[in-house]
Parts: structure tokens; C-alpha cells; sequence
């Protein structure tokens, strides 16, 4: 199976109903695998799939967010796609109109979502995995800048045990704060460049990028490099890949985002 690999995969998922019977319902979730995820909605509960899809099929997943730091923060996502009128953020949204599309709904409330806090700081990714579902954002609605939007199949990896060794062995060495001068005792940050060697404490590289505004880092330059990344992508590379980092999100109700027939 061809499509661009992303190790420590965590999205949300739309599923649109193929079914002339269940015509165009919609299910949004949760998954690390979409591959191994849309074939359990399709072959029923019995296979891992969920109750609200189980013998409705065939369902097409037509879209993907994916780019979330954690499973938290993919679950808070899922969790208030699916309820907006229960979320804080979005329950100041029109709701579902008599004659709009189940789709078209879900595609309006994602790309509110997109574009206030916290997820319009996050380096997420739109993709689309059904080319006959391909939607264009109405340029007032657009998703920030730096979340690109693409077309194509999606191959989860996980991390290799080995490069985690390596990565924790390598943070054993005493280093000097390339930020402030001091030593780094305990964990450290990486540029994102290959070539570049610089190593800060997080909260030294976090506030060079850091703007005037903001309260969590987008993007910024590199103070030894001066090349540009997101933030998100430095905290991947916090564990040699991806950050296993708290999440910087508050609930939206209580646990209610854990009860979902995910993953």
C-alpha cells in the first residue's frame, strides 16, 4: 500500500455512509491506523467496529485531521466534532440546518474548529482521502496558513523501540543551553534541522518562539540555524520523533470526550 508514512499517528477521522439504505450518514472518530480502522467499520462490531456503523456499510473515510501531539488531544477534538453544541468553543454555532447535508455539516463545524483555540495553534494536517468528497474551504473559513491541505492515502508507523533507546541514551550527556549558557539537566529540545546541533532547555527555546500575543509557540526561527519551523514539530522531535508531552488543553466536559467508539 502506497501513502505518505507518519510514525506516532494520532487523527479523527469523517466516515460518510456508501449505503443506499443509510445514504450519506456520517460518523466521526478516533484511530492511530485509519487503514486497519475503516476495515473494522466495514466488517462489522464483531471485527473491532462500532455500533453506530456496524451492518450500514460500506463507508467511505473521507477525511482525516491528523498532526495531535497525544491521544488526549485527538480525543478532545473528536469529542467536540461530534458534540458542538455541548462544547464551549463551538456551541455558539448555528446548528444543523433541515435541509443541509450531514457532511456538509460536519465539514462547517471542522473548519470552525480549525480556526480558534486551542487547535488553530496545533500543526495539523487536513487530509482528504476520498478525491469525491473533496470540499474547498470558503476563503473566510480557511484553516490557518501553516496546516497544509492534501490529498492521498495515509500509512501509520509506530516508533521503533530502539530509536527511543538511543534518543534517552543520548539525553544522558550533560549539555549546555545553546538559549541561556547554563546546563541542561534533564530533558532537552532539538532543532528540527538535521544539520543543526543546537540543544536548549524547553522553556528557553519555547519563549525565543514565542510572539508578542501568544500564549503557546506556532512557529519561529531557530536561534542557531535561523531556519523556520512550528513548534509542534520541534515537541515531535522531543523523543527522537514525536513528544509524549502533557497536553495544553482544558477539558470541555468533564471526561465526557473519553466515551467514543474508538480506538
Amino acid at each position: 500500500m502506497s501513502g505518505d508514512t507518519v510514525e506516532r499517528f494520532f487523527g479523527v477521522y469523517l466516515l460518510v455512509c456508501k449505503n443506499p439504505k443509510y445514504l450519506g450518514r456520517t460518523y466521526i472518530g478516533y484511530t492511530v491506523d485509519p487503514n486497519r480502522r475503516i476495515k473494522q467499520h466495514n466488517k462489522g462490531k464483531k471485527a473491532g467496529g462500532a455500533h453506530r456503523t456496524s451492518k450500514r456499510g460500506p463507508w467511505s473515510m473521507v477525511m482525516i485531521i491528523h498532526g495531535f501531539p497525544n491521544d488526549i488531544a485527538a480525543l478532545r477534538f473528536e469529542w467536540a466534532w461530534q458534540h458542538p453544541q455541548r462544547s464551549r468553543r463551538l456551541n455558539h454555532l448555528p446548528k444543523k440546518k433541515a435541509r443541509e447535508k450531514s457532511f456538509d455539516y460536519c465539514f462547517r463545524i471542522m473548519s470552525e474548529m480549525l480556526r480558534v483555540g486551542p487547535w488553530n495553534r496545533l500543526p495539523l494536517t487536513i487530509r482528504w482521502l476520498d478525491a469525491s468528497f473533496v470540499k474547498e474551504f470558503p476563503l473566510d473559513k480557511a484553516p490557518p496558513m501553516f496546516m497544509p491541505i492534501i490529498e492521498g492515502s495515509v500509512i501509520s508507523r509506530k516508533v521503533k523501540i530502539n530509536s527511543q533507546k538511543e534518543a534517552s541514551t543520548s539525553d544522558s550527556f550533560v549539555h549546555d543551553c545553546y538559549v541561556c549558557g547554563k546546563i541542561i539537566e534533564g530533558k532537552k529540545l532539538r532543532c528540527v534541522n538535521p544539520e543543526c546541533d543546537l540543544l536548549s532547555h524547553v522553556i528557553c527555546l519555547s519563549r525565543s518562539y514565542l510572539q508578542p500575543g501568544q500564549y503557546v509557540p506556532v512557529d519561529g526561527d531557530c536561534p542557531k540555524c535561523r531556519k523556520n519551523f512550528l513548534w509542534g514539530d520541534v515537541i515531535r522531535k522531543f523523543h527522537g520523533c514525536y513528544s509524549d508531552v502533557a497536553p495544553t488543553f482544558t477539558s470541555e466536559a468533564g471526561n465526557d470526550f473519553y466515551s467514543s467508539d474508538s480506538d
